[in-house]
């Protein structure tokens, strides 16, 4: 779809058809167009931003995931001990909750203002706009322990709080696009770059590329900071994890032999694509066919000679190069076909969740990932997806439970080597 295109060069993520469409019909209607190939035909960049800002919904807390904070306070202390000042990023910053939670952090452990600096990108204005107020809800305050909310914020109105005028004063808050940075420009600037689940919502090129963005703008010693659920690919593209226990640290392989990262699946993982924190769209998505527990389709002949197992690899494969290409009906299918020559297959489970995430059938999706794990209870990414689902229907008790799972995989992964 021409719009969804658009959409992609501007800002580097893809959405699904349906939230495409309605972003333009609401621009339409508060324009006045009534001819969408026109209103498309004429779109300025000022439009274009107000289009995106219709499908980036950014989704965030204070304290999510707080380990991570942790492991970076250790480290600020660490530099300032030696004399070092640390710079570091938050990007993207969605409403400001990541860059004010590290600002809180270091405050509780009475670092000096003057040992770190704290710079926080985001492609929306109206996000950036939002953090630089300082106002949050009571959505922002998710975490288990909320005494930082007595400490450092203010009650202004109803459930609204603002955050202390000096933690504000310590983030500096930019617009900007993370594939679009003047890296050489910038240059490797910051020692610590938070990053979390932007990536999973990215194809493989974007991935790619949003990885050697972030690469050359990280200090050669600096740590990055993923979601548990980017791990494998940052390892993919020339990382390697760091020793800090859920905190999914990752510095940058120095050609020494890396710790172990969590092992791959079988077939190189399938990229979501879709915007970070898109929720499901309430329109169905008609791509995908029903899916069902026998298979949609007859598998496709193949020569006498080639051998059970490697044939049923190769129809994984074509599933998931079916699904890059959009193909999701063809994809099921494929997957069916793979599960009934081997009916305890979890990969083709685990693929079924993502084509069925792709196509916005997320029950389905969260069904197909729980028999994976089922016959593979340590599958990573299966995990990581469910904890990710978990989080976006605002189950934050099952959300914690499977990422405490897969960061023990994670962790196992590393201490044996797997």
């Amino acid at each position: 779809m021409r719009v969804q295109t658009l959409l992609r060069r501007a800002t580097g993520l893809t959405v699904s058809k349906s939230v495409a469409e309605r972003a333009v019909r609401q621009r339409m209607e508060r324009t006045g167009q009534t001819d969408s190939e026109a209103y498309l035909d004429t779109i300025t960049p000022d439009e274009m931003t107000q289009l995106v800002e219709l499908v980036v919904v950014p989704e965030s807390w204070l304290f999510r995931d707080p380990q991570a904070f942790y492991a970076t306070v250790e480290l600020v202390k660490e530099r300032w001990s030696r004399g070092r000042t640390t710079r570091i990023a938050s990007i993207p910053c969605a409403g400001g909750e990541e860059p004010y939670s590290m600002a809180m952090a270091l405050r509780d452990a009475n670092v000096p203002k003057q040992a770190f600096s704290i710079d926080a990108y985001d492609l929306s204005p109206a996000c950036i706009e939002r953090a630089q107020a300082g106002v949050y809800g009571r959505n922002a305050f998710r975490a288990q322990d909320v005494a930082f909310r007595e400490r450092y914020f203010t009650h202004v109105a109803d459930d609204a709080y603002r955050i202390d005028e000096a933690l504000r004063a310590q983030v500096s808050f930019r617009q900007g696009n993370l594939l679009q940075f003047d890296t050489r420009a910038m240059g490797k600037q910051y020692d610590v770059i938070f990053c979390r689940n932007l990536l999973i919502y990215f194809d493989k090129p974007t991935t790619r590329a949003a990885i050697d963005t972030l690469s050359a703008l990280l200090a050669d010693d600096g740590m990055l900071l993923a979601g548990y659920a980017e791990v494998p690919s940052f390892c993919q593209h020339g990382f390697a994890p760091l020793q800090h226990r859920q905190a999914f640290a990752l510095k940058k392989d120095d050609g020494k032999p890396p710790v172990p990262a969590p092992a791959p699946a079988p077939v190189a993982p399938l990229k979501k694509p879709a915007l970070r924190s898109v929720p499901p769209s309430p329109t169905p998505a008609p791509a995908l066919a029903p899916v069902r527990a026998t298979p949609a389709a007859p598998a496709r002949t193949r020569p006498v000679s080639v051998p059970a197992a490697t044939a049923a690899v190769d129809l994984l494969a074509e599933a998931r190069l079916l699904a890059d290409r959009g193909m999701l009906r063809e994809a099921g299918e494929q997957c069916h076909a793979h599960l009934a020559r081997a009916p305890e297959a979890a990969e083709a489970y685990y693929l079924l969740g993502l084509i069925n995430e792709l196509a916005g059938k997320m029950d389905l999706a969260d069904d197909y990932w729980r028999r994976c794990i089922y016959l593979q209870p340590d599958h990573y990414e299966a995990l990581c997806h469910l904890a990710l689902l978990a989080e976006r229907n605002g189950n934050h008790t099952a959300a914690t439970t499977l990422k405490a799972r897969a960061a023990r995989i994670y962790q196992r992964r590393q201490a044996t080597g797997q």
